[in-house]
C-alpha cells in the first residue's frame, strides 16, 4: 500500500501529466465550469490512484486560478481545493482500490474464509463503474453551485502563486533540487539518461500486458504496484529525476506506515476473541439481505474516523461482515466493496488525507470544510442509495 501510494504520487509530478493539467486549465470560460472541471479531473486521477487524484486535483485547482485570474474570471480558491479533495471521493471505485484488491490478492488475510475474490467482480463491475460516474458528475455539479458571493472570493494571488510554484521546485521538491548535477562521467550520463528509465520503465508494462493476455484481467496489488513503477519510470526525465520524485514522495510516508501495528492489534482484538461474533450477531439482527451493504458503508464511515486506510479498513470489518454475509446470504462482493464506498465517503470531513493537497496549495483545513461537508451529504445520498439499490437488487 505504500508502494502505491509512493509510485502515484511520483507519477503525479511528472512532466507530462503537469502539462496535462496546464492544457486542461485553459478550457473553463466561467466559474461554475472551473469548479466543475477540478473535481472532474482529480476524480478521473483518482479512479486510477487515490494518491495521484490528490496531487492532480490540488494542481489543476493552482492552474485553474491562475488561467482564470489572467482572463478575468474570479474564482474562490478554497472551493477549486474542496472541488478537486471531492473529486478524490471515488477512489476506492477505481483501479488502486485497497479493499477489492486486497481480497483479489493470494495469500489475503481472509483467503480461508471467502478464497480468492478477482476485480472482475468488484471494481470491474457496471454497478460499480456506473456509481462512481453517477457520483462523479453529482459532486462536480454541486461543487458548481457552491460559489460565494464576489466580496467573499478569495482569490489566488500573484504572489501566492509564486510562492507556491518555487515550493514545487518543478515538480520534484526538494529532492529534485538535491540531486541536480553535471553529468561529469559515465555513470553520471547514465543516471540522466531518459532511455535508462524509458527501457526500464516498459519492460515493467510489456510484462504487465503479457500477464493479463494470457491471464485474464486478474489484477493484484503487486501488479497495480508495477504499472505505476513503470509508467513512472516511462515519464520521467532519467533515473536520477525518478529516484528525486520517490524520495520526496517518501516524506508522506511517516504517519501512515506507524498506523499499521495499530491496525494489527485491533484485527487481532476482533479475530482472536469473541468480538468478530458479537458483531456479526449484531448487524445480522439490526440488517437484512438487502440493508446489509448499507450497514457496512455507514459502518465503514464511522470507522475511517480511527483507521483512515482503506486496507486497514478492511482489516478490521472484514471478518465482522464477512460472517454477516454468510448468515444473511450476501454476496461477500457487495460487503467488499460497502466498506470501501464507506472509507471513501467520510474522507470529505476526516482531513487526513487532505492534509498532503493542503501542503501544496497552502491552505487550512478550515478553509475547505465546509464546502467538503456539502460534498459528503452529496457523496452520502448518491453512494448509500447505490448500496441500498445494490441490495435489492
Amino acid at each position: 500500500i505504500c508502494i502505491v501510494l509512493v509510485c502515484s504520487h511520483a507519477l503525479a509530478h511528472t512532466d507530462p501529466i503537469r502539462r496535462g493539467i496546464e492544457t486542461a486549465a485553459a478550457w473553463p470560460t466561467s466559474g461554475p465550469a472551473a469548479y466543475g472541471l477540478v473535481t472532474v479531473l482529480a476524480g478521473l486521477a483518482s479512479l486510477v490512484t487515490g494518491a495521484l487524484g490528490l496531487v492532480v486535483g490540488a494542481l489543476a485547482a493552482q492552474a485553474i486560478a491562475r488561467k482564470g485570474s489572467e482572463r478575468g474570471l474570479r474564482l474562490h480558491f478554497p472551493l477549486l481545493v474542496a472541488s478537486g479533495y471531492g473529486g478524490f471521493l471515488i477512489w476506492h471505485m477505481g483501479y488502486s482500490g485497497t479493499a477489492p484488491l486486497a481480497v483479489a490478492t493470494p495469500g489475503h488475510t481472509l483467503e480461508s474464509v471467502m478464497g480468492i475474490l478477482p476485480v472482475t467482480e468488484t471494481t470491474y463491475t457496471l454497478w460499480n463503474l456506473g456509481l462512481a460516474g453517477f457520483t462523479l458528475a453529482a459532486v462536480a455539479l454541486v461543487c458548481s453551485r457552491m460559489s460565494p458571493p464576489d466580496a467573499e472570493i478569495i482569490e489566488l494571488t500573484e504572489d501566492a502563486a509564486s510562492s507556491l510554484e518555487r515550493a514545487d521546485l518543478g515538480g520534484g521538491g526538494s529532492a529534485v533540487a538535491a540531486l541536480k548535477t553535471q553529468a561529469e562521467t559515465p555513470a553520471d550520463r547514465l543516471d540522466e539518461s531518459r532511455v535508462l528509465s524509458a527501457v526500464l520503465g516498459l519492460l515493467f508494462l510489456v510484462f504487465i500486458g503479457h500477464w493479463l493476455a494470457t491471464r485474464g484481467f486478474q489484477l493484484t496489488l503487486d501488479l497495480v504496484n508495477w504499472s505505476f513503477l513503470g509508467l513512472g519510470l516511462v515519464l520521467a526525465r532519467s533515473p536520477r529525476h525518478y529516484m528525486a520524485l520517490i524520495a520526496d514522495a517518501s516524506r508522506t510516508l511517516g504517519p501512515i506506515i506507524l498506523q499499521y501495528p495499530l491496525y494489527a492489534a485491533v484485527v487481532a482484538l476482533i479475530t482472536q476473541t469473541e468480538l468478530v461474533d458479537l458483531f456479526s450477531d449484531g448487524f445480522v439482527a439490526l440488517s437484512s439481505a438487502e440493508t446489509l451493504g448499507f450497514w457496512a458503508f455507514v459502518s465503514g464511515g464511522a470507522l475511517n474516523f480511527f483507521v483512515p486506510s482503506g486496507g486497514g479498513q478492511w482489516a478490521v470489518q472484514g471478518p465482522i461482515f464477512l460472517e454477516a454475509a454468510r448468515e444473511l446470504g450476501v454476496r461477500d462482493a457487495v460487503v467488499v466493496m460497502g466498506v470501501a464506498y464507506g472509507d471513501q465517503w467520510t474522507n470529505m470531513i476526516q482531513p487526513f488525507w487532505a492534509l498532503p493537497m493542503l501542503a501544496i496549495v497552502g491552505l487550512s483545513a478550515r478553509s475547505i470544510m465546509g464546502y467538503c461537508f456539502v460534498i459528503f451529504l452529496t457523496a452520502f445520498l448518491c453512494l448509500g442509495g447505490g448500496m441500498l439499490w445494490l441490495g435489492a437488487g
